[in-house]
């Protein structure tokens, strides 16, 4: 006997992003900054960690990994009860790291997946083996919806630096010949008074996206916020493009809202809770 799919019961559930990234113990990037992001925007935030640091405004000093084993068993835990409309991947130190997020992503069927390739932090501190590179680009770029590094990050990527407007399409490009289907190249370390992103899609599509630079040393967690806010916005029900922009947007207002706060000695945080939204609740069938 068939059964109709629209007499199945209908529940109520918040819209659910997971972060798959790093711990940041100054609470201005990584997994606190994610998870401030999905607040913010209305989302329910879920988390498995890769690293913890020791990290302050200032810079990183150490970081401690989380064995593989243990981080497969966060991903499971969350996913086999609650499940995931969005994921965010963001510091994945060493390959055995990649190789069981990549894996977790094939085993939930999970496809609104953006990835941070997070190599360097804002203080300069390079947050990635060299080993790891290689299997980042083999094994998770093809899984992601979307990859959103920085010029520091695809410069490592592809082998040579970035230094001009010009270069953002053509390293988009070549960004996507590795794998990945869409890249968010952002251009925020080139100089000027307006920084420039580019948004390349599965289908070649190219739309630049630019707004004027904010004078301000606020800037950590600048990557971890932007990819979060994406990620929150495609759970919220929005197509790439859209979730793009408005994550762009909710990233600029929040460095505008905290730019003359001081918070630390050395790059503080972007005001996260500049406009706060309640929790996003979708009907969905059993």
């Amino acid at each position: 006997m068939s059964i109709d799919p629209k007499s199945s019961p209908v529940t109520r559930r918040y819209a659910r992003v997971l972060t798959i990234a790093g711990s940041d113990s100054g609470g201005g990037a990584g997994i606190q900054a994610d998870l401030k992001t999905f607040a913010a925007l209305g989302c329910y935030g879920m988390s498995a960690i890769t690293a913890l640091t020791a990290q302050n405004t200032v810079g990183v000093q150490a970081i401690h990994a989380v064995p593989p084993a243990f981080l497969r068993q966060q991903i499971d835990a969350v996913l086999d009860d609650i499940g995931a409309d969005a994921v965010k991947i963001g510091m994945l130190h060493v390959p055995e790291v990649v190789q069981v997020v990549a894996s977790a992503l094939q085993r939930h069927g999970l496809e609104r997946v953006i990835v941070d390739p997070v190599m360097v932090a804002t203080s300069g501190d390079r947050l990635i083996a060299e080993e790891t590179v290689a299997v980042l680009v083999r094994d998770l770029f093809p899984r992601a919806l979307l990859i959103t590094p920085n010029l520091d990050e695809a410069a490592l990527l592809l082998g040579h630096t970035l230094s001009r407007r010009e270069d953002l399409l053509p390293a988009a490009q070549a960004l996507q010949a590795l794998g990945a289907p869409a890249v968010l190249l952002k251009g925020g370390h080139l100089q000027g008074d307006v920084v420039e992103d580019l948004l390349l899609e599965r289908d070649g599509t190219v739309t630049r996206l630019a707004s004027e630079r904010i004078a301000t040393r606020n800037g950590h967690g600048t990557g971890c916020t932007l990819s979060s806010a994406i990620a929150a916005h495609l759970a919220l029900g929005l197509d790439l493009a859209s979730a793009v922009r408005r994550g762009r947007d909710f990233i600029v207002q929040a460095i505008a809202a905290g730019a003359d706060v001081h918070t630390g000695q050395g790059h503080g945080p972007l005001n996260h809770g500049h406009a706060p939204r309640p929790m996003h609740v979708v009907d969905a069938r059993a």
